[in-house]
């Protein structure tokens, strides 16, 4: 299928509007699934990145996060190096202002857009990623400016697009539309900050890669250190003292709680003297600076005062100040899991017209609605690239954000997926590369696919290796690969495996180095770097990885399972849910799991223990019936 790709202005492709980092906790694992999947970001995210960080490194690697920061020109110009070489793509530079529609309310056809030049594309599907631009409002103090953006590298903003609002409302296409807020720090000069007052924060070096196909990236050995520091009460009394000055949208328009600005922290936790301050370079060569955790959209001369306040800023220069912006976005619920609008074919819609906030949360779900729409382009419109949340983080955020909609902006974080033992970042390729490639040919190029199998290859080989290379405890000890304390009172000459020292809590690292002492007839061969951190996840977690299958192939039994009608919600029956999830329960009466599932505010957890619940009674009913047929004969 040939695709345009319309964009305001070309060289803004690829532009982070806010931090330019890229991961996270739950949104690390995104960028591992939308490069599983043959998306670009991990790879770009790659070559561009200055500062690399693996989250949570010291507990186990479910809940690891990568996390990089990126150069923004570097980022830019890799992002629209990578677009232009994709094959069948056209960038067409233009502002869509208008749907292309046939049909009639509650069953409509997407058939094109119309761009503010008059010109129509015809197209047989269109997303729509409007971003922070969809009635798009910039706010500085009491100051608001109709605009997407704020333009980085010149004076001046990025027009808002607010005939395809009206028309998206008009043709009732998509429910009704609401508004978010969001905002960014101001931007400090690095050449007035007194670096010395500050606590160093340095990177990992050698950095892991986000894109499986990537053994190192671009900048090894050139990259930058970011820094801290911390408000102080004397920062909060000037926040608190020029509140009233804030844009009224603080107080009428949802903001994300987990991206709060620094005056919901002064205020939501009034208790702390101190809030850290993130001080990252944006580029290699340049001096800006973006302080994260100063979100607040005061007036430029109170926001010197704040970043003044602070520790090794007390001379800095405020280059550009912080602002604000608003913006409609769509109630998801009104889209399917494919991303596609229910009462108007052809239309997809994906990123922040969602509801969702963040880079990552917008690559996936572009991803996924794009695939969708090619299916739908190229006459396969049977088939979906849907992901279930036992599947990927991306199941889980199109789960919850069609099911339950949104009350705030949604962020993804681990603990959203109730199956998060599974879908760890070292895996996203070995759970979707195939299934992408199966689905939507296409998506997944042969380089990834035949790079996922030698990694997967790997991984079998390796947990194979592990299981057969056993040894006797002695030799193990001697080797350094167990401590006196691991396997007391066993008898020295019992023979153990690699998968039984791995068990008992040794490190691959450790323990390859220990077989390769012991080898004897047969070399001992160490496990691919590519594939350790997957085998150590594999032996570490084996039990609970077993029991989370048998939880999984329940949760996709249960689905359609009727709920019985004379159900009692309390704890005495389900002591396992909260007393919120009880009371909708009871006040919804739901006939389905997948009636619960979709009430706000049901977790996966408890609808799990409810599906549970009603497996347990009908246990129990069959058994009675069964008793009772028998004392009948």
């Amino acid at each position: 299928a040939r695709v345009a790709l319309v964009t305001q202005r070309r060289d803004t492709i690829g532009e982070c509007s806010c931090n330019p980092s890229v991961g996270g906790q739950g949104k690390g694992q995104l960028v591992r699934e939308v490069d599983a999947l043959g998306g670009l970001m991990g790879l770009v995210t790659d070559e561009a990145g200055i500062h690399f960080r693996m989250l949570n490194r010291s507990s186990g690697p479910a809940v690891w996060g990568p996390r990089a920061q990126v150069d923004r020109d570097r980022y830019a110009a890799a992002m629209q190096r990578a677009v232009n070489a994709i094959h069948g793509l056209e960038v067409v530079e233009g502002s869509v202002e208008d749907l292309e529609l046939s049909g009639g309310e509650g069953n409509w056809s997407c058939r094109g857009v119309r761009l503010a030049s008059g010109d129509v594309l015809p197209a047989s599907a269109v997303v729509l990623t409007t971003g922070t631009f969809l009635r798009g409002r910039c706010h500085v103090g009491k100051i608001a400016t109709p605009a997407g953006r704020h333009l980085r590298t010149e004076e001046g903003t990025e027009p808002p697009s607010l005939a395809l609002a009206d028309t998206l409302e008009a043709a009732a296409a998509t429910a009704s539309t609401a508004a978010e807020e969001g905002g960014t720090p101001p931007r400090l000069d690095g050449r007035t900050i007194r670096w010395e007052e500050t606590r160093l924060q340095p990177g990992e070096d050698p950095a892991t890669p986000f894109s499986y196909l990537n053994d190192i990236v671009s900048q090894e050995g050139n990259f930058i250190d970011c820094h801290m520091t911390w408000t102080n009460p004397a920062t909060h009394e000037i926040v608190l003292q020029h509140a009233d000055l804030l844009p009224e949208i603080v107080k009428t328009v949802k903001s994300p709680r987990y991206c709060p600005s620094l005056l919901s922290k002064v205020e939501r936790f009034a208790d702390k003297k101190e809030h850290q301050i993130w001080l990252e370079p944006e580029s290699l060569a340049g001096h800006v600076i973006y302080p994260q955790g100063l979100a607040g959209a005061f007036p430029p001369e109170v926001q010197l005062q704040i970043v003044r306040s602070i520790k090794g800023l007390e001379e800095d220069v405020v280059l550009r100040p912080a602002y604000d912006v608003e913006y409609d976005f769509v109630d998801p619920r009104s889209l399917s899991h494919r991303l596609e609008v229910k009462v108007c074919r052809g239309l997809f819609l994906a990123g922040q017209i969602c509801g969702t906030t963040g880079y990552e949360e917008a690559a996936a779900l572009g991803l996924l609605a794009g695939a969708n729409a090619g299916l739908v382009a190229t006459g396969a419109a049977a088939a979906s690239l849907v992901l279930g949340r036992d599947e990927a983080f991306a199941g889980v955020l199109v789960d919850d954000l069609v099911t339950r909609g949104v009350s705030e902006p949604y962020r993804m974080f681990s603990s959203r997926a109730e199956y998060r033992l599974h879908l760890r970042p070292d895996n996203a390729d070995l759970r979707l590369t195939e299934r992408g490639a199966s689905v939507a040919p296409g998506l997944v190029s042969e380089e990834r696919r035949e790079t996922c199998a030698r990694r997967l290859a790997a991984v079998n080989q390796s947990l194979e290796q592990l299981a057969a290379w056993r040894r006797p405890i002695a030799d193990w000890r001697a080797a350094g690969a167990l401590s006196d304390s691991l396997f007391p009172g066993k008898a020295q000459s019992e023979l153990k495996s690699g998968r039984d020292l791995l068990d008992v809590g040794c490190t691959l690292e450790t323990l390859e180095v220990a077989a390769s002492t012991t080898a004897r007839d047969v070399p001992y061969e160490p496990t691919p770097v590519a594939a350790k951190t997957t085998v150590q996840a594999l032996v570490t977690y084996a039990k609970y990885l077993s029991r989370l299958d048998r939880e999984m192939a329940l949760f996709r039994r249960l689905q359609g399972r009727l709920i019985p009608p004379d159900i009692v919600y309390s704890h005495a029956e389900l002591p396992g849910l909260r007393r919120e999830e009880l009371e909708r329960l009871e006040k919804h009466r739901p006939t389905t799991l997948q009636e619960a599932r979709e009430l706000e505010g049901m977790t996966p957890t408890a609808i799990a223990d409810l599906g549970a619940y009603i497996l347990q009674r009908q246990k129990q009913r069959d058994m009675r019936l069964a008793q009772a047929e028998s004392a009948t004969l």
